[in-house]
């Protein structure tokens, strides 16, 4: 077993490992505080370990069939979005030929075609999308629904590819990649829980109240304050990055990562609906899992190719 194999098992050993105190917190609480409702949290800790028991698998498979799993949740958060979104009859070609890009995308990853990858959907599929809206005659909402096309792609399938991406960066190891993946996830996640704790403990000022009452400034910098620090201690063991730059990479995944959750806030504001779905109890639709991810994900894959390629 290599070196980064060995580390990328002790790494999902001990994200289990926090799974399972948080079982055993819950289990203490429960029986403490009886008359509370612990159901949204029993529900969330459920949810918590299906998710990373499929994310483990994927990021201990071969690199096609993890590229694979990434194509397959772009596929069900476009598909999310577009339940979401009001189309025009008119634009089920289109709308067809949004999912047909998925694929693609994801060839050119698994491919390691960096040039195609990174234009194929702002550039190829900007423009073919309302070139093809146009051959149905259809002009009421047009700018409207051509506009509700490209966010979708730009977010569920080209940002969410990077984090794909990074693992077929030329590498010297074939597990460095899913070490970066899980630097980046992890790195994501910890800051949304840190956010909501430093907010709900010393949260009094509001960052955004017309958008998400309950992002507070506490929470922020509390957030980034928090995923600096471990990003700073534990990036050198999962990634090539000296500490400075793991520091610097913790730091703009905590505010990206808090972008991306108040812009899907938006958006779902617009929608009127408070959750994005339902496939995932006690979180809500997997959009609402990775709407931070949805901004992070493309500014670490760049930051770090800039430094390492």
């Amino acid at each position: 077993m290599t070196d980064n194999s060995a580390t990328l098992h002790y790494c999902l050993a001990t994200i289990f490992s926090l799974l399972l105190l948080a079982r055993v917190i819950l289990f203490v609480l429960i029986k403490c505080c009886p008359q509370r409702d612990w159901r949204e949290l029993r529900q969330r800790i459920s949810s918590w370990w299906l998710i990373i028991t499929i994310f483990s698998l994927a990021m201990l498979s071969p690199k096609w069939l993890a590229v694979t799993f990434f194509a397959f949740i772009s596929f069900l958060s476009l598909k999310e979005y577009l339940t979401l979104t009001p189309t025009r009859r008119s634009d089920s070609i289109p709308l067809l030929w949004m999912y047909a890009a998925i694929p693609l995308q994801y060839l050119w990853v698994g491919m390691s075609w960096y040039g195609m990858f990174i234009i194929f959907i702002p550039v190829y599929v900007f423009l073919f999308l309302p070139a093809r809206m146009v051959a149905v005659g259809d002009t009421q909402g047009f700018l409207h629904s051509a506009s509700v096309m490209h966010w979708g792609m730009m977010t569920t399938v080209f940002a969410l590819s990077h984090v794909a991406c990074l693992l077929t960066l030329p590498t010297e190891d074939s597990k460095s990649g899913a070490l970066l993946v899980i630097f980046l996830v992890a790195a994501t996640q910890i800051n949304d829980i840190a956010q909501y704790l430093w907010g709900k403990g010393l949260g009094r000022i509001r960052v955004t109240p017309q958008v998400s009452p309950n992002k507070t400034l506490a929470g922020l910098l509390g957030g980034i304050l928090t995923t600096t620090l471990l990003a700073g201690m534990v990036g050198p063991l999962l990634t090539p990055m000296d500490r400075g730059l793991c520091f610097a990479a913790g730091a703009m995944i905590s505010f990206s990562g808090f972008c991306g959750d108040v812009v899907m806030s938006a958006i779902k504001r617009d929608f009127g609906v408070k959750d994005s779905g339902r496939l995932l109890p006690g979180h809500g639709g997997i959009l609402d899992r990775l709407d931070s991810l949805i901004y992070s994900g493309p500014l670490f894959f760049h930051f770090f190719y800039y430094f390492y390629y």
